[in-house]
């Protein structure tokens, strides 16, 4: 779960998955929303892969970028039940919990 909020730490990264949940696009396409050089988007994307939130698949000389929704969810809703945030909500003021 570490790796996924160290990927999650970075507000370009979080970008380039607020891209992805419109659907696939190329390391190219994704390139270009950014003022970075194309090594440091290719080692955001490293990070974002090695996290398991994204999937790439090579096509020509094209690779293309997939977003792993569930893998995010999976590590919010993990981070969430850490807190007990998943647990019943408590009573509204007043009414006793059972």
């Amino acid at each position: 779960m570490s790796s996924v909020f160290k990927a999650l730490s970075d507000p370009t990264r979080r970008r380039v998955l607020q891209l992805l949940r419109k659907g696939p696009l190329s390391a190219g396409e994704l390139s270009e929303q950014f003022d970075v050089s194309k090594p440091t988007m290719s080692a955001h994307f490293a990070v974002l892969k090695e996290a398991d939130l994204v999937h790439a698949e090579k096509t020509g000389k094209s690779v293309i970028y997939h977003l792993k929704l569930s893998v995010l969810e999976e590590a919010l809703l993990g981070f969430v039940d850490s807190f007990g945030l998943g647990a019943e909500a408590p009573a509204p003021k007043g009414e006793i919990a059972r």
